[in-house]
């Protein structure tokens, strides 16, 4: 009986190797964004190339990961994008948001985001297109230190120093010459944000790029915040304030739609 409850035990072991082994997968393309061969993806994972090839025929054949034409190259397959677009759909939050960030849109004519709050990052779940030729790139699904955007600045303002300082990574990443890295300085931001009620990025995440961001709440774990981000050509410090006030209304009534939502 111990032999067979011995077996059972390295089986389970070796189950929850293999479950956690295809996590790290889909997270490492997904993080990179781009295509990989079987060799970049073993150095960076640290695991043999002959079990992790066995690993990604089993995700290839489940439609989880794809190759390219020559077979050599992986990237996330259909069932991830799948998976990701069931997420958003069943998101109260992402449900509600459209008509609102919609609207923002139209009034400022600008790129427009929904983001979350993921460790140390920002996440953004939704996005509306600026009307100008000259905008910004972004994406759904795109990612970004928490500390480098107006998104993420939002989303901590709403906690105390100590909590910001538990959840970011220091020493801070710069991104661009503006990034704030210091943490007398991020945590003199968040007081100014908390006070007024919104956040701004000056070119830290993109050069050139200025955003406003108000917060949400601090739900999913994280926090919410929504945005609107232009060319620092389009947008002097009028705009600026102009700006910050039309995201100020579009999060209140965001707000007001949760709470009757969490009213029924």
């Amino acid at each position: 009986m111990e032999s067979v409850s011995g077996a059972a035990r390295v089986r389970r072991h070796e189950d929850v190797k293999s479950a956690a082994r295809v996590l790290e997968v889909l997270e490492l393309l997904g993080a990179e964004g781009a295509r990989l061969s079987l060799a970049d993806m073993a150095n960076t994972l640290s695991v043999p190339k002959s079990s992790l090839h066995a690993v990604l025929r089993t995700m290839e054949s489940r439609r989880w990961v794809e190759t390219d034409p020559s077979g050599t190259l992986y990237s996330l397959g259909l069932k991830a994008l799948l998976t990701g677009t069931a997420y958003l759909e069943s998101d109260d939050l992402a449900g509600i948001a459209g008509p609102v960030l919609d609207l923002l849109a139209e009034e400022t004519g600008e790129a427009v985001h929904l983001g979350r709050l993921d460790h140390t990052d920002v996440v953004y779940l939704a996005k509306r297109e600026s009307r100008h030729a000259l905008r910004m790139y972004s994406a759904v699904g795109h990612r970004l230190p928490a500390h480098a955007t107006a998104l993420g600045k939002a989303i901590l303002s709403q906690y105390d120093a100590a909590e910001v300082q538990r959840r970011l990574n220091w020493p801070l990443e710069a991104l661009t010459p503006s990034t704030v890295t210091d943490p007398d300085e991020l945590l003199a931001q968040l007081a100014d944000a908390r006070k007024r009620g919104w956040a701004a990025d000056e070119g830290e995440s993109s050069v050139d790029i200025r955003c406003v961001a108000v917060p949400l709440g601090t739900g999913h774990g994280g926090g919410d915040a929504i945005s609107c981000s232009a060319p620092r050509s389009r947008m002097d410090d009028v705009r600026l304030s102009e700006i910050a006030a039309h995201v100020t209304e579009a999060a209140h009534s965001l707000r007001t739609l949760l709470k009757r939502l969490g009213e029924h």
